[in-house]
């Protein structure tokens, strides 16, 4: 198992009351990042892609959470 802790920089948004929130786990945001070719190779350079697997375990042998901090609020 891998525990990965993501920076969200200064991101915030309000989520009001029947308001759902979805996880989307990808290896890019071409072309609003840099691509990646899921290679390692340097992104600058190469020209070789391979097409990435990502998987989010959900099992009681594979537990899996998304951890958000609570901000009061007015109100």
């Amino acid at each position: 198992m891998t525990a990965f802790e993501i920076d969200m920089w200064s991101t915030s948004h309000v989520f009001r009351a029947g308001h759902r929130i979805r996880l989307q786990v990808s290896s890019s945001a071409f072309p609003k990042y840099d691509r990646n070719l899921n290679t390692g190779a340097s992104i600058a350079t190469a020209t070789e892609m391979m097409t990435a697997v990502n998987s989010v375990w959900h099992t009681s042998d594979y537990p899996s959470a998304l951890v958000l901090p609570e901000i009061p609020g007015d109100g």
